[in-house]
């Protein structure tokens, strides 16, 4: 099959301002999409669509692009159930409950990691995530570290090298000893299977002149970076996101004013992640106050077993509206578009010619329903490069 025709579309998002109705989700109605080779190759009214060599009619549903989680952790084996149990019950999170999670990934074998990825990207994709990053950063040795990305490997080509999740307990006395060991050893070892490099810049883990170190000992081996920053307290990691011109800093949670003013005026993305926050009871990070200082914005899952056991990125969107006061077409934009400029993307996260032909068809005649129905499983259709995969 080299050309498809989707008809039929009640309600078209191409994130693309120039079609349809001219916002930024770019919205269609009554529409259809051409697919050649993979790529988008035609969007317009379904009345003026031109023939392909099949067709699909998807019945008046609405059509998006695929979800592009740019921050998950899916290596690693084990899960923190009775952790969460007890922050139901007023334990405040730390960062130190990664460390069990270190534990159990260090005791899988290869077979059981891999299995662990495939099963939760699988729940992704049957919930419209078509483009998702996974870290490394439960198994902090050489050897640990170099095997999770080779698994994460096997599943994107959006890997990121996190050997600096926390210090592991054998190096608690002699923590610039085991920076040393990420920027040497570790970084040697892990670098021919990441993209990415990132570092959880927060008290109880990394400071900012460790986490500047590190992300310039990445960047000298061909590694973009990222960060963790600002999710448990006040601290520089967002500004020292901007200063270096990393392309996204997750969490934002406790803002300063300099710190919007800095995302403001660079190209940093803000990701936010309010599945930690529905996780943990934390406050939500004030995407209004973002959006509203013209900061670019994403949203992702976090995807871990500690502080945000979820893979649903619908559902990332119904707190972001509900609890963060994006609008409906704002949290779309952010799980998508907003998460492919996260990960410095132009080919995914919008439908507009020349596009990855990933998108969703979802059952209800609206994108407005991934907020207005939380909860309910509303995708009835994934197209990965134009191939239908549910």
């Amino acid at each position: 099959m080299n050309s498809l025709l989707l008809t039929g579309i009640g309600e078209l998002v191409s994130n693309h301002p120039g079609t349809g109705d001219g916002t930024p989700l770019g919205l269609l109605r009554d529409a259809a999409v051409v697919v050649e080779h993979g790529r988008v190759a035609w969007t317009g009214a379904a009345t003026r669509a031109p023939a392909a060599d099949t067709s699909y009619d998807v019945g008046g549903r609405a059509v998006i692009p695929g979800f592009v989680d740019s921050h998950s952790h899916l290596v690693f084996a084990g899960d923190r159930a009775e952790e969460f149990a007890a922050r139901m019950t007023g334990t405040p999170y730390t960062a130190g409950g990664i460390r069990t999670t270190v534990y159990a990934t260090r005791a899988a074998t290869d077979e059981q990691l891999a299995a662990n990825v495939a099963r939760h990207v699988g729940e992704m994709r049957r919930q419209g995530t078509t483009t998702v990053e996974i870290k490394s950063g439960y198994g902090l040795t050489v050897a640990d570290e170099a095997r999770s990305l080779a698994i994460a490997r096997q599943a994107t080509r959006e890997t990121t090298f996190l050997g600096a999740h926390v210090v592991p307990p054998e190096y608690a006395l002699d923590p610039a000893g085991y920076v040393d060991l990420v920027t040497g050893p570790m970084l040697d070892a892990c670098a021919p299977y990441a993209r990415w490099v990132d570092v959880f810049c927060e008290t109880g883990a990394f400071d900012a002149d460790q986490a500047r170190t590190i992300l310039r000992a990445g960047e000298a081996r061909g590694l973009a970076g990222r960060l963790h920053a600002n999710q448990l307290g006040p601290g520089p990691g967002v500004r020292l996101a901007c200063e270096l011109g990393l392309a996204a800093v997750d969490h934002c949670t406790y803002l300063s004013d300099a710190d919007v003013d800095a995302l403001a005026g660079s190209g940093t993305v803000a990701t936010l992640l309010p599945g930690v926050e529905f996780s943990t009871r934390s406050p939500y990070p004030d995407a209004r106050r973002l959006l509203d200082a013209g900061c670019r914005v994403a949203l992702a899952s976090d995807c871990n077993p500690g502080s945000s056991y979820t893979s649903s990125m619908p559902l990332c969107i119904a707190l972001a509206v509900r609890e963060m006061r994006m609008t409906p077409a704002e949290a779309l934009h952010a799980a998508t578009r907003g998460g492919a400029a996260a990960l410095r993307r132009d080919d995914v996260g919008h439908l507009a010619d020349g596009a990855a032909a990933d998108l969703v068809v979802l059952d209800a005649p609206s994108y407005l329903h991934l907020a207005y129905r939380p909860g309910v499983p509303l995708v009835h259709q994934v197209f990965v490069g134009g191939a239908a995969t549910l």
